[in-house]
């Protein structure tokens, strides 16, 4: 098994990254019945309904060693589950179908071949994820590589082997899951090193790009550049900036 991505940039991921009570509620009801989960990608474990069994699946040994005591994961990745065809009541996967790239077909197959029913998977839509300001103003690079390694969902509904709803999942300005989708309300957070440390986006990029944004932005707020852009944000309770959950359901 090659290095995982988080073996490199997960540290203090559970800190940051804690979960949003809406979103898990919304994931607990998409799983609807399931008394056993498939969790893949599965991280620090956020997110991870407690009144189920949770297998979970990943393959970080950073992110594997911040989950909490007695919840291990196994190590493997998503295009290859250890697990026999509909072995589990549901498979689910939160904010790490980007991480799958190239292989993220053959890992959404592998959810539909390990579950019985549901299929619940959380990600962004690259498309209006772009054009929240951090990534249409200042990030242009994870943008850009959103877009080249983030599947449309439609694509995504192409992949799945049992009919699909989607959900448009706001995020809430007061979220206390760290994601680069909360900054939409908070610019500040960009002038942040544990907050943009607990993103894929920022530290995936080279020091010079971090450098460069983090002076830009500091310099419009500053200057008030962007609370004239942008400063409506700050007026509102919640925000659309991509987020979508999926389910899928031989029963849908």
């Amino acid at each position: 098994m090659t290095s995982p991505r988080y073996d490199r940039i997960g540290h203090g991921y559970a800190s940051r990254r804690v979960e949003d009570p809406r979103l898990g509620e919304r994931i607990r009801l998409a799983l609807g019945d399931a008394r056993t989960v498939v969790n893949v990608g599965a991280g620090a474990g956020s997110y991870e309904p407690e009144d189920r069994t949770v297998l979970a699946v990943e393959p970080s040994a950073v992110m594997a060693a911040q989950r909490p005591p007695g919840r291990p994961a196994i190590r493997a990745t998503a295009d290859q589950l250890p697990l026999h065809d509909r072995s589990v009541d549901a498979a689910m996967t939160v904010l790490s179908l980007h991480h799958w790239h190239p292989s993220q077909e053959r890992g959404i197959r592998e959810l539909c071949r390990v579950a019985r029913d549901a299929v619940v998977i959380v990600t962004i839509d690259p498309q209006v994820s772009g054009e929240m300001w951090l990534m249409a103003d200042y990030l242009h690079e994870v943008r850009d590589l959103d877009h080249r390694i983030c599947p449309p969902v439609g694509r995504i509904l192409d992949w799945l082997d049992r009919p699909a709803e989607v959900e448009v999942v706001p995020i809430s300005r007061d979220t206390p899951d760290g994601t680069l989708m909360s900054f939409w309300a908070h610019p500040e957070r960009v002038l942040d090193t544990a907050a943009r440390a607990a993103t894929s986006g920022f530290a995936r990029q080279p020091d010079a790009v971090v450098e460069r944004v983090v002076r830009d932005v500091a310099a419009d707020l500053r200057s008030g550049a962007w609370d004239a852009r942008h400063g409506r944000l700050r007026q509102l309770g919640e925000y659309d900036a991509g987020l979508r959950l999926i389910r899928a359901s031989r029963g849908a």
